[in-house]
């Protein structure tokens, strides 16, 4: 029974996306002859038409790679290739802990490789085509090598302790397993800007003393206290620009890509670190903690019922039940149970941005964020006319014409 729920929801959730991406297909096709009012002169009709291009190609592939990745899950469940898997571990006679970790990291392991042509079609041949790539093959290489050395380094004792901690502390086992994962998320939010992150890029303190005066003024009057003010090189794997902090209590350090210095101006950078300084302000952050951790326990706890029940195991694909395989079941299906929550993340993510852009607008003049934006809509080929119900699900951030507009009303207030 449970393997027709499964595959109706799996169908569902299938269907929905394609039609939701076919909607973005046509949306922006009906609207790249034509510059929305509020850019056009700022955007020229051909780079809102490179920029609808870019979106299209992205949405084409994203949809090729969705059918792709609902045939790896049901190869995986239903296919046998995970209690294939299983059984081979098994034949090792380790111990349960022990076969269960082996299972994890050769099911991560496989999965990587499964991935990795598209990572090179998307870095290589999607980017490489509308300007953005700068990643060396070489660079890519080191890439993944220091991402498979920090998964096993990170990865294997994280994954012995949850499953001891599931096989050892009986029916409440979620809780301590939930208490270790948000131990060790937060961290990782203080460690990585000063042990991750620099194994990946490089980090220069910021050296424009004039900007750097008028930032430390910005978050002296805001209230916010980092360990510094860096550039990094982003600019050695894309032509895209950011700006984020990072970090966790007091280390926490504001980073710029390089190539978000070279294109805006002073104002405009104080206005786009104002922006980020307002999630700190209204304490996103931490309701974004909250949030996540709460669901994370939910989660945990849905998980502790179901791994009680064959039905769970047999309904998708695994002969004996085990911890482990309950664990990566979870994983695997969960995405397609929970598909219709994204609305409503995207809803509270998209209420943080505005909140944000307010408090930006208040530390700096709503027309110097205005301008930041458009000029980085611009270099980062975004979308100026997204669909709107397909925005409403997967965007994190307010749609262009809808973020101006917000704070044009306060500039002519």
């Amino acid at each position: 029974m449970f393997t027709y729920i499964f595959l109706a929801v799996l169908a569902v959730s299938t269907i929905v996306q394609l039609w939701l991406a076919r909607r973005q297909t046509q949306h922006v096709n009906a609207h790249q002859t034509a510059v929305p009012t509020a850019f056009a002169e700022k955007i020229t009709l051909e780079e809102h038409q490179e920029a609808a291009q870019y979106t299209l190609t992205k949405n084409y592939f994203g949809q090729f790679m969705l059918i792709i990745e609902v045939g790896i899950l049901l190869l995986w469940t239903l296919g046998g290739l995970l209690n294939w898997l299983d059984h081979s571990w098994q034949g090792m006679e380790w111990s349960t802990l022990w076969t269960g970790v082996a299972v994890i990291v050769s099911m991560m392991m496989i999965s990587s490789l499964v991935d990795l042509p598209s990572s090179i079609y998307s870095t290589f041949h999607i980017e490489a085509k509308f300007g953005f790539n700068r990643t060396t093959p070489r660079l890519f290489a080191m890439d993944l090598l220091k991402s498979f050395a920090l998964s096993f380094a990170i990865g294997i004792p994280l994954i012995a302790l949850v499953l001891w901690l599931m096989e050892s502390m009986g029916s409440l086992w979620w809780i301590y397993v939930w208490a270790v994962l948000m131990a060790f998320n937060l961290l990782m939010l203080w460690a990585y800007p000063t042990f991750i992150a620099p194994w990946f890029n490089e980090f220069k303190s910021l050296e424009d003393e004039t900007l750097k005066q008028r930032i430390e003024q910005l978050l002296s009057r805001s209230g916010f206290k980092s360990q510094g003010i860096f550039v990094m090189d982003g600019s050695k794997r894309s032509g895209h620009g950011n700006a984020y902090f990072t970090g966790l209590g007091n280390n926490k350090q504001i980073i710029f890509f390089d190539t978000l210095l070279k294109s805006l101006d002073h104002d405009e950078i104080e206005a786009v670190l104002a922006h980020e300084v307002g999630h700190f302000k209204h304490k996103h952050i931490t309701k974004r903690l909250i949030m996540m951790s709460l669901l994370s326990l939910g989660g945990l706890a849905l998980l502790g019922w179901l791994m009680q029940n064959t039905w769970f195991y047999q309904g998708l694909g695994i002969e004996t039940p085990s911890t482990y395989t309950a664990l990566i079941l979870f994983t695997l299906v969960m995405p397609a149970f929970t598909f219709f929550l994204y609305p409503i993340i995207a809803w509270f993510s998209r209420k943080h941005e505005f909140e944000a852009d307010n408090f930006a607008a208040e530390q700096s003049k709503p027309n110097f964020l205005i301008q930041a934006l458009v000029k980085l809509y611009k270099e980062n080929a975004s979308t100026l006319t997204p669909d709107p119900l397909y925005s409403a699900f997967y965007d994190s951030h307010p749609p262009a014409p809808v973020r101006i507009a917000h704070l044009s009303a306060k500039l002519s207030k």
